[in-house]
């Protein structure tokens, strides 16, 4: 059955923002400690900044700071904003979406003021965008994906038919508790991983999604 709804993450998924967070991250840090940030941690992609922060704090025994640096890394984001880069597929997937009037959107983990930052310089066509400020419980809670699911005018009925794009097994499990289907990006994990997580299909990127998707259309129709 074709989807009625394609559901979309942001940081892996639609941009490789690997660089922006990890400048903020790195920036917010120095200035707070002045000393230098551990490494990235893979088990955390996809996990909401706060968490992200108590990890960072943690390491060096200072969770007591970490709203803090939280709080800080947001303001070095938007201050020091760095465009993130456009992962392919992107333009010609929301294209296709609009053109065809598939409800989408964006339902992320990154803060509101980044997404729009990143919106807004890409100039990409995302009328729905939601971030973690939107939600009680970030992902791996389905509240991000319900929220945005009803915002788009879907009932719980139609959960089941609606494509979650996710790169993280944190918002593959969103996905799954929603009860909705979670398509794999493997720009973060592989193919074998995001599968055991749970993802119905996995593409490298959405242009190889967009292109399946397309070609499905298009043998329906013949």
């Amino acid at each position: 059955m074709h989807p009625k709804g394609f559901l979309f993450d942001f940081d892996g998924v639609v941009v490789d923002s690997s660089e922006s967070h990890g400048a903020a991250w790195e920036s917010a840090f120095r200035e707070l400690f002045q000393q230098q940030i551990a490494p990235f941690p893979r088990s955390h992609a996809g996990k909401s900044p706060m968490i992200i922060a108590e990890y960072f704090c943690t390491v060096i025994g200072e969770e007591k700071r970490t709203k803090e640096l939280y709080l800080l890394k947001d303001k070095h984001l938007d201050c020091y904003f760095k465009v993130p880069k456009l992962l392919p597929g992107v333009r010609e997937f929301t294209s296709y979406l609009s053109k065809n009037k598939i409800p989408f959107g964006i339902a992320s983990n990154a803060t509101k003021q980044f997404l729009k930052n990143s919106v807004h310089h890409l100039n990409l066509d995302f009328p729905t965008v939601f971030g973690v400020q939107d939600y009680v419980k970030p992902k791996p809670a389905p509240e991000a994906y319900i929220t945005l699911a009803k915002a788009l005018g879907f009932q719980e009925d139609d959960f089941k038919n609606l494509w979650v794009f996710e790169d993280s097994l944190t918002g593959t499990t969103a996905a799954k508790l929603a009860g909705m289907i979670p398509i794999g990006i493997a720009t973060q994990y592989t193919i074998e991983e995001l599968k055991k997580a749970g993802s119905c299909f996995v593409f490298p990127t959405l242009l190889e999604a967009y292109t399946y998707l397309t070609n499905a259309t298009a043998a329906e129709d013949c």
